[in-house]
């Protein structure tokens, strides 16, 4: 599937990039104990690290901030989505197992500070476009609500908006029955291609791992 950032991103943003894996034929289920558990220890770790520390003086989540800032979204009103985790671990509102390939995507958005969203692929058409939200878009969110998407770096397929580093949207969820998928990660514009690579392909070699399946990335700027 063919993946494209917007001019106008690029134009606001110069450094923006992002790290794209696509999957085939991966099985998603139940985690094993192993990541439960590894994400149960890891957000334990995080909640004592953030009694000395403020959550929007972490370096990715403060990145991510000033990003919402550029494109003239409020990130106090609209947090993105790797902010909303840590607060959600700051009050001991721990994220509990909801399957596989949703825990992957939890875990490295919070070791990383950085938004990830992961959709199924069989749901999406045509091209998908990084860009900004228009005046009056909006989508029902994974969080039930209807959110506006005016300004908003979102992802975009043929029939429309489909995902942001706010919030995703219910049209193209992974779920136990998916076997092809998109991941995006929105990389800190601060991070080398180096590293940007390395994180990428971290994240793509464990999804693997647990998955199975195929997969292939790359780096878009």
């Amino acid at each position: 599937m063919e993946i494209q950032v917007s001019a106008e991103i690029c134009k606001l943003i110069p450094d923006f990039k992002i790290g794209v894996i696509q999957y085939k034929n991966i099985v998603v289920g139940d985690s094993p104990q192993m990541v439960k558990g590894r994400l149960q220890l890891f957000q334990e770790s995080i909640f004592f690290e953030l009694e000395n520390q403020q959550i929007s003086d972490l370096p990715g989540i403060k990145e991510w901030r000033n990003i919402f800032k550029m494109t003239g979204k409020d990130p106090n009103r609209y947090r993105h989505s790797a902010e909303a985790l840590f607060r959600r671990i700051q009050k001991q509102n721990y994220l509990s197992s909801i399957h596989s390939a949703i825990d992957i995507n939890n875990f490295f958005s919070l070791q990383y500070q950085v938004p990830i969203g992961v959709y199924d692929q069989d749901l999406l058409k045509g091209p998908v476009v990084i860009r900004f939200g228009k005046e009056g878009e909006t989508y029902i969110g994974l969080n039930g609500r209807s959110n506006s998407l005016e300004h908003l770096i979102l992802s975009a397929d043929e029939n429309g908006p489909f995902g942001s580093p706010f919030v995703d949207s219910d049209k193209a969820p992974v779920t136990i029955h998916t076997k092809n998928a998109l991941q995006i990660i929105y990389l800190r514009p601060s991070t080398e291609v180096e590293a940007a690579n390395k994180l990428t392909k971290s994240l793509m070699n464990m999804f693997t791992q647990i998955h199975g399946g195929e997969a292939s990335y790359i780096i878009i700027e």
